[in-house]
Order: C-alpha cells, then sequence, then structure tokens
C-alpha cells in the first residue's frame, strides 16, 4: 500500500489504484466523511444571508438563457476593482451561488468585487453542460466588470470541492475562439479540496449523478487539459481529508509545477472536507492571507 493511503485492507477486487469498490467510494464520500458536516453547510447559508443583509448586492443576475444561469454580484466600493470569482461545490448536485455568498464578506472590504456564479446540477445537467455554463458566466463577468466597478484585467476564480474541479476546468478553456475574451482572461486561481483527475471519480459511486463515461471523465478533468497560457495557482485542503482529494490536488501540482508555473500547496492542519470552510471567512486565516497575496493584497 502506498504511502498516505488508507489503511483498511481492500474488500473485493481492485477498482482503482489500492481500492475496492467499498474503499474507492468511501475515499470519495465527503458527507460521509464528516458526521458534523451539515453545521458547516448551516454557516454557509446563515453567513451567506448576512452578507446578503449587509452588503450592496445585486441577486440572480442572468448570464444565459436557463433560469439556472444566474450571479450574486457584489459591487466594489471603488472602480477598477479586482474580481473574484467563485463556483459551489456540492458534488455537481446540490447547492447554490446563494450559499456561497458569505465569502463577500471577506472579499468586498479588502477593495474586491465578488461574484457567485450558479449552474445547473446533476443529474439533470451533464458535467460538460455545467463547465460550459461556468465558462459563459466568467466571459459575462469580463463583459460586464465596469458594471459593478470591476476590473475585467484582474479576475481571480476560486472555487472549493465542485467548485474546484470547475476552476480547474476554468482554468483549461480556450478563451478566445469561443466566448471572444482574452486568452489570458484568468489572473490567479484558488482550489480547495479540488478534483482534477475525474476518472477514479467516475468509478466511484458518485457517478450514481454524474453520470459520466470514460470519455467525458477525460474531458472533464483538469490535469489533462492544461492552459496554454498559465497563472499562478494555489492548492488547498483539510489535513484530515480523505488520501484521494489529498491526492488530487498533489496530481494537479505536480503537473502544474512541471511546466515551472507558480503553485502554492496548502494543507489546512487537522480540518475534514467541510471544516476548512470558515477559513475563507476569517480575513486574517492563513488560506486568505494566501488568496490575498496571489491578489497583491497584502496589508
Amino acid at each position: 500500500m502506498q504511502e498516505g493511503a488508507a489503511s483498511y485492507r481492500v474488500k473485493g477486487k481492485r477498482v482503482y489504484r489500492q481500492f475496492g469498490q467499498q474503499e474507492l467510494d468511501a475515499e470519495y464520500d465527503a458527507r460521509g466523511s464528516a458526521p458534523d458536516g451539515q453545521k458547516y453547510r448551516d454557516f454557509l447559508v446563515e453567513q451567506s444571508q448576512k452578507a446578503v443583509r449587509e452588503l450592496d448586492c445585486m441577486l440572480d443576475v442572468p448570464y444565459g438563457t436557463s433560469s439556472d444561469e444566474v450571479l450574486d454580484i457584489f459591487p466594489a466600493d471603488q472602480p477598477n476593482a479586482p474580481i473574484v470569482f467563485f463556483i459551489h461545490g456540492g458534488f455537481w448536485r446540490s447547492s447554490s451561488q446563494r450559499d456561497l455568498d458569505l465569502f463577500a464578506l471577506t472579499f468586498v472590504p479588502r477593495g474586491c468585487a465578488y461574484v457567485s456564479v450558479n449552474y445547473s446540477l446533476a443529474p439533470q445537467a451533464t458535467i460538460d453542460e455545467i463547465v460550459y455554463q461556468c465558462r459563459s458566466g466568467l466571459a459575462w463577468v469580463f463583459n460586464n466588470a465596469t458594471s459593478f466597478n470591476g476590473d475585467p484585467n484582474t479576475i481571480y476564480v476560486n472555487g472549493r470541492s465542485a467548485g474546484g474541479h470547475l476552476t480547474g476546468m476554468m482554468l483549461a478553456t480556450d478563451w478566445e475562439p469561443e466566448f471572444k475574451v482574452p486568452a489570458n482572461l484568468i489572473k490567479g486561481a484558488t482550489a480547495v479540496s479540488g478534483l482534477f483527475d475525474l476518472e477514479p471519480v467516475r468509478l466511484s459511486s458518485v457517478n450514481d449523478w454524474a453520470k459520466m463515461d470514460k470519455e467525458a471523465a477525460y474531458r472533464n478533468s483538469p490535469v489533462h487539459h492544461l492552459p496554454k497560457i498559465p497563472c499562478p495557482l494555489l492548492l488547498a485542503w483539510g489535513g484530515a481529508e480523505s488520501s484521494e482529494f489529498k491526492r488530487q490536488s498533489d496530481l494537479m501540482a505536480v503537473a502544474w509545477r512541471s511546466r515551472g508555473w507558480s503553485c502554492e500547496t496548502l494543507e489546512l492542519a487537522g480540518k475534514h472536507h467541510f471544516a476548512t470552510m470558515p477559513d475563507l471567512l476569517d480575513a486574517d486565516s492563513e488560506l486568505s492571507e494566501a488568496i490575498f497575496r496571489q491578489m497583491g493584497l497584502n496589508r
């Protein structure tokens, strides 16, 4: 068994690496790995409601024709502000942009415009469709940045869990041909507990709703589609997460650095998959400071 792998014995036929089906399912069962996860999900909702009450915002702004294709926008106080584009998680099947409005409380006071993006959920939507929607939303933000005091030339993409995967897919986008926006649209990116190789995810119980075949898993794996124009990348994860969630970030870090590109990694000691959420609400946390440092917003 490889270093860092789970200590249990494989039961039944090996499905992926050292894992049998039961073990692989457990590796990607984020909710099952955190018995107190609901309190953190409740935390997102409560603090997001606070952000809407306390900050100027524009809710459910359409970026496409579907009712799911909407953004929540928290304008910056001054023009030409850097933009934080945040993609929610929920393993592509739950949550919405409204659950991520809380992080506006972190970024707007530091002089940023903050945008959270919604997308259609699996299994009604495929991963391909979800990726396209997020790309469309980001292109809309570039084209409309000045309407909320944002600078279209300083866009930073952030996401956690499935949102971390979608952040990777934003980096994998060839922006100019399809969306008519600059190839270097993204100036920096942060993925917390992201998924960058979807083959093991396809082989796990997550595929009950992700519905990927082998080709779709490859097509939507950021590690296999690195960008032509790189940007600084920050990868973070909880120290108490499963070995596969940790390996996913390590895999992306190795791929990024092998090309000589800037990649910072950060393990949040002792924290499970959901316990990292409050770190982004604390402007003085190690994670928030790393993001500010990437954006050039150090105190």
